[in-house]
């Protein structure tokens, strides 16, 4: 519980009406769940408006109301705070609510289109090993030290972001790493919040949906590093176009890794195979083991982060050669009576996908086929379906086109879109299966000795969404059945 007045003394209110000395039990941003002593915040969403709902709010118990729009009807008892942006405010209480959780530890964010979940929980496996308790709040799953929550954003809305900082530091943790979307920057879902650093890892073809614009992308991931005060740092990939640009206008102190151009955090690649990648980082000689040069750019982005965080780079590096990625990144399995390579990856961006091909594309040692298995998800970004598609057939020998998540589409049409990618004379090595298992378990079937079979666009998802159901789905598991089904 805290005071209406003591929550709200860094938000900018444009009028009240009514007692701010009122006890508040809790704040809510959803009408369904407010009862006795809640503090109804008002937000305009993309498909909800909580103006609408400030009635239903408060017939359930709401003694305050925080809006942009004031109602036209006022009820008696009830404080009303009017704000230029009930978004931000929303995180601005939300953080004095539960005690300020974010002054009370190191929180570092990772933003990009991709590598953001491996970074968070690299840093936060980095941490952990070098005995500093640590939370972790990504796409795949949140942790408070040992303890594992179910995710169901990448970033929370601001109350439940701020409530499970608290937990972190009710629990000891010392440390948070999160991963920042571009959803979350513009819905103002980390306002509030103290960040000690922010570390950009690239920007590429995704999210167009909502942001419209690739500009606009681009403008809330700069926001985030723009909000970032003297006392953090900002860390950017030096080796990406816009890596300098991110960090044009932020007062934090700025620092870069590459691989490619001089920096604060150089890597060089020794060898990369399927056991591991061999690197220089700042002239010494590491061993990593996971694959792939986009896994070298996340790793040095960790480096750079715990060194930037006061950690010594030694015990970094020792550290860090043990470490193993986020659930379904790049996840193997491998197939003992076939020798097939299975690899489950998250890879749902033409970006993501040219990368984890590329890196399969070096690792081929002979007359092994590439085979994948790939989708696009529905209601989603429509113009990178024909892209996704494209990319899979110019590092593939077979690829087959089926559902990922089709949400309220025809699965038919979204492969129909991909398919325009596809040139025609490419055409015979591309089959369309939209039944997801099937196309597994077809992709087995094709499979020779050897070969590797990649299936993109989940990782670490157990469900698929179907007209509103998600119903459960594995890759992995998939995959792993298949394998035993299908042994020779």
């Amino acid at each position: 519980m805290a005071l209406l007045q003591d929550i709200l003394y860094k938000v900018g209110i444009r009028s009240l009406t009514g007692r701010t000395d009122l006890q508040i039990t809790d704040l809510q941003i959803n009408s369904r769940n407010v009862g006795n002593g809640s503090c109804f915040i008002a937000i305009k969403g993309g498909s909800q408006d909580g103006h609408q709902y400030i009635q239903t709010a408060i017939s359930n118990g709401a003694v305050a109301v925080v809006c942009t729009e004031l109602p036209k009807e006022i009820s008696e008892g009830v404080t009303y705070v009017q704000t230029a942006d009930s978004a931000t405010a929303a995180g601005i209480m939300a953080h004095a609510f539960y005690g300020e959780p974010s002054t009370k530890l190191k929180l570092v964010g990772v933003t990009g289109t991709n590598g953001k979940t491996t970074v968070a929980t690299l840093l936060y496996k980095l941490f952990m090993s070098l005995d500093a308790l640590s939370g972790l709040i990504s796409t795949v799953e949140n942790k408070i030290a040992d303890d594992v929550i179910p995710s169901s954003h990448t970033t929370p809305d601001p109350i439940s972001l701020n409530a499970l900082l608290k937990k972190m530091v009710d629990a000891g943790c010392s440390h948070a790493f999160m991963e920042v979307s571009s959803h979350a920057v513009d819905q103002r879902r980390i306002a509030g919040l103290h960040f000690n650093g922010g570390i950009f890892t690239n920007i590429t073809h995704d999210h167009l949906d909502y942001h419209k614009t690739f500009d606009a992308y681009i403008k809330a991931k700069k926001g985030f590093f723009d909000s970032l005060t003297s006392r953090a740092f900002a860390i950017a990939n030096m080796d990406d176009r816009n890596g300098a640009i991110m960090l044009q206008n932020t007062d934090a102190d700025k620092f870069y890794y590459s691989l490619k151009s001089v920096a604060d955090f150089k890597g060089r690649i020794i060898e990369n195979n399927m056991t591991g990648l061999q690197m220089l980082v700042n002239e010494m000689d590491v061993h990593f083991r996971l694959i792939g040069e986009f896994n070298a750019y996340n790793l040095l982005a960790v480096y750079a982060a715990a060194i930037c965080l006061g950690e010594d780079r030694q015990d970094v590096l020792t550290a860090m050669s043990n470490l193993t990625g986020a659930e379904g990144r790049f996840d193997c399995i491998k197939s003992v009576h076939q020798q097939i390579t299975g690899i489950v990856d998250y890879a749902h961006t033409p970006d993501a996908l040219l990368n984890v091909l590329a890196t399969i594309k070096k690792m081929q040692q002979g007359g092994e086929q590439i085979i994948t298995i790939v989708g696009c998800g529905g209601d989603r970004d429509k113009s990178k379906r024909k892209l996704m598609a494209a990319a899979a057939v110019d590092f593939s020998n077979k690829v087959i086109l089926t559902s990922d998540n089709p949400r309220s589409e025809d699965p038919v049409a979204i492969i129909n879109d991909m398919l325009e990618g596809v040139e025609p004379g490419a055409r015979l090595k591309v089959l369309s299966i939209p039944d997801r298992r099937e196309a597994i378990r077809t992709a087995v079937m094709m499979a020779r000795q050897e070969d590797i079979l990649l299936v993109a666009g989940k990782g670490h998802e157990k469900y698929q969404e179907i007209k509103g159901v998600k119903m459960p789905f594995d890759d992995k598991q998939i995959l792993t059945e298949t394998f035993i089904e299908f042994k020779k």
